[in-house]
């Protein structure tokens, strides 16, 4: 047990670690205390496939992961054979227990882990709701994927060869999930990936030249512009100068914060509330449920941890209602983004939106 108010080290009363049938290791967080997480998996599991190879491109730079194994990997089952549902009488799925609050597990098709390509891969239940979303959880809950996130960020990037902990969703077809219950991923990258390094040399070279912080400096520019979407005291939510994306919205603090485990539980609290707000946002767009991918930028676990500011980026390939914005030759072979909707614009279709 931690100290009260902590509780991110080390499982507290509210959350119980059990081992799935080949080994995987299971963590139920539950809002409060009082539930049993004592059902065991009773399914018998093959040895799991660990075949990852990580390949370093010496033109790009990039680290490229190799993982021809999720080839067979769970697609778009029904309802009826949801993996991430709760398990029942005749149906065991991922999770044994009967209802859940949030779970995360180690992958059983991971991107990342063994001996070849080290990392971990982790899989993160909000619900055992299969037709909710992360913008219909009650602020209990999400005050509790809160910690189950701190939680698995800090241990995590305590696991040896883990160089950057990446916490994430992808939501719709258009984007290619491929299970439709409400969940996200964490990967325990053993490198740093190029964005967050080419983001990092920034800060580092703005560090050099000014002093202070990149990222504490965009916010203060970004948080007087036309461009902001919504705010709390403490957090900004707002479509970047230079969005690539139609609708890409980006949550920062105001004060530096490198990461989750840098929040204390009441910031955590404000920031997933506002999380929430924006993603509801994107839904009232085109009155549809928006594809979107969703992730957290926070410090990587070695020496320039410091340079990193905690952020949420969320952003739809949805252009219009019935559009997609696609990554064609310019964005794809040249890595240069064109954006058909201007930010500022955009900004003015989700304040509106947040009205619906």
């Amino acid at each position: 047990m931690t100290a009260p108010g902590t509780g991110d080290d080390v499982l507290d009363a509210h959350s119980t670690a059990v081992p799935l049938a080949d080994g995987r290791e299971l963590i139920y967080f539950d809002d409060g205390p009082g539930h049993d997480r004592s059902a065991p998996d009773q399914r018998v599991l093959p040895a799991r496939d660990m075949r990852s190879e990580v390949r370093y491109d010496p033109i790009s730079g990039d680290w490229v992961t190799m993982a021809a194994h999720r080839q067979s990997r769970t697609h778009l089952p029904g309802r009826d054979e949801c993996p991430l549902c709760p398990s029942a009488p005749g149906r065991h799925g991922e999770i044994p227990a009967s209802g859940y609050h949030v779970v995360t597990f180690e992958n059983r098709f991971p991107s990342l882990g063994g001996p070849p390509a080290g990392g971990r891969c982790e899989v993160v239940c909000f619900t055992d709701d299969h037709g909710s979303s992360f913008s219909h959880l009650p602020e209990r809950r999400l005050e509790t994927l809160a910690r189950a996130w701190t939680h698995r960020t800090r241990k995590l990037a305590e696991l040896p060869g883990v160089e950057y902990v990446f916490v994430f969703e992808n939501r719709g077809d258009e984007i290619g999930a491929t299970l439709q219950h409400p969940h996200g991923q964490i990967y325990a990258y053993p490198f740093v990936p190029a964005r967050v390094a080419r983001a990092l040399d920034m800060a580092r070279s703005y560090r050099a030249e000014r002093g202070g912080c990149l990222f504490c400096a965009v916010v203060a520019a970004e948080s007087a512009a036309e461009r902001v979407v919504a705010r709390t005291d403490r957090f900004v939510a707002f479509v970047p100068e230079a969005a690539r994306w139609p609708y890409e919205v980006h949550i920062y603090p105001h004060r530096h914060a490198t990461g989750l485990p840098d929040l204390q539980p009441d910031e955590r609290a404000e920031l997933m509330v506002l999380y929430r707000d924006v993603l509801r946002r994107f839904d009232h767009l085109f009155d549809a449920p928006a594809p979107y991918v969703a992730h957290l930028q926070q410090a990587p676990a070695g020496p320039d941890a410091e340079l990193a500011h905690l952020s949420v980026r969320i952003f739809t390939p949805r252009r219009a209602e019935n559009k997609l914005k696609y990554l064609a030759a310019s964005e794809s072979g040249a890595g240069a983004f064109i954006n058909d909707v201007l930010p500022e614009t955009a900004a003015r279709h989700l304040r509106r939106a947040g009205r619906a």
